[in-house]
């Protein structure tokens, strides 16, 4: 028999691959078997910013940019401030994740950088085509979105899609101790759509226009909601643009592990490891990773019990509703974030909840949509 090339082929080089790769590299059950990391990219630029929420200290810390235990909410009935501790709100940028897990992966001489396309994946003969060579190993972490997900007609799409951009102000102008939530007082076209305000400092701060939409839209459109957020509502006149961001995030409850087979495991996005119906996937992947690896060290599947069938279920009827009455958003969010503590909130985000609260949650959101969209996906 042939003797692979590579024990362990990671496509991509993005979050979920990085950390998954990360992992490998740390435990010795993995000590000396080869693994490959492609990516078309060099990941040399800052392409977006990752937050998550977590108790205390955590492995990322040193990588972390800022944090606040304090936040708030706004919409047109109400601003509720969100005490958040005993969790810290944590703001990472990719160019300094990327940097550390490059830096930490290079110093493992069985830990190669591969700067290539892949095309696809011969799961016979095992082997990655790539537009410069071909590749083979004896299991493939792919971390390509099927693009089977885009034509289903089964599944509920909402976009999660914005722009950011990093702002300096010549006077005071934040609060660095206070990130907004969510802020609707901006809107767009009877859509979910709201802006979201991370200060790092008392005059600088990134603020993003984002859409939860079934729809996208022109970057026109971003522009003209961010000035308008700055200049009418926190009433900024003077200020540079320093840094900007644009992304696009598939909330989504098509069913991705039906492309996992023997030698081919799907992550991050394509895996569905990004939380369906917020679209956060920093800690998701953390755990996703972490139970992956256990799984295998224990001799099962590598997928094997990485999605909890019954968020699975609230999500998609949450993702229904959004798709059918996108114009809802704002009364939903507004029920959701002033009826429930923020504790309970990311508890229920992090699927940590009992069954009880979770029943709390959902009727303190409760519209008719909801029976709707449950009957639909039942």
């Amino acid at each position: 028999m042939i003797t692979p090339d590579y024990y362990y082929i990671i496509v991509g080089g993005g979050l979920a691959g990085l950390q998954l790769a990360l992992e490998i590299r740390k435990d010795i059950f993995f000590k000396g078997k080869k693994i490959a990391i492609i990516d078309p990219s060099e990941k040399s630029e800052n392409d977006k910013t990752w937050c998550f929420w977590e108790k205390g200290e955590g492995k990322w810390d040193e990588l972390v940019h800022k944090d606040w235990q304090q936040g708030k909410f706004i919409s047109d009935s109400v601003e509720k401030n969100l005490d958040l501790a005993p969790y810290s709100y944590k703001m990472l940028r990719s160019i300094d994740f990327y940097e550390y897990a490059k830096a930490e992966l290079q110093k493992d001489p069985d830990t190669y950088f591969i700067q290539d396309t892949i095309t696809r994946i011969d799961e016979v003969t095992r082997t990655a085509i790539g537009e410069q060579r071909s590749y083979t190993a004896t299991h493939f972490f792919d971390s390509r979105p099927p693009t089977a997900y885009k034509e289903d007609s089964g599944s509920a799409k909402i976009f999660q899609h914005f722009k950011g951009i990093t702002i300096e102000t010549v006077d005071d102008q934040f609060d660095p101790e206070r990130f907004v939530m969510m802020d609707y007082r901006v809107k767009y076209n009877h859509s979910t759509c709201f802006t979201y305000v991370l200060p790092l400092s008392s005059k600088q701060a990134l603020i993003e226009f984002t859409f939860f939409t079934p729809f996208l839209t022109e970057e026109k459109v971003y522009d003209e909601k961010l000035h308008e957020y700055i200049q009418k509502v926190l009433r900024i006149e003077d200020f540079k643009i320093v840094e900007s961001e644009t992304g696009v995030i598939p909330m989504t409850d098509y069913p991705f592990h039906r492309h996992h087979s023997r030698h081919i495991t799907k992550i991050g996005t394509a895996g569905g490891w990004v939380k369906a119906s917020s679209g956060y996937s920093f800690k998701n992947t953390e755990r996703k990773v972490s139970r992956l690896l256990s799984n295998i060290k224990s001799g099962k599947r590598p997928e094997q019990h990485l999605t909890s069938k019954k968020f699975q279920q609230y999500d998609a009827i949450f993702l229904d509703v959004l798709e059918k009455r996108n114009d809802l958003g704002e009364s939903l969010f507004t029920k959701f974030y002033t009826k429930n503590s923020i504790q309970n909130i990311l508890r229920f985000l992090d699927e940590e909840t009992k069954f009880s609260e979770e029943i709390r949650i959902m009727q303190s959101m409760f519209h008719p949509q909801f029976l709707k969209s449950f009957f639909n996906k039942l």
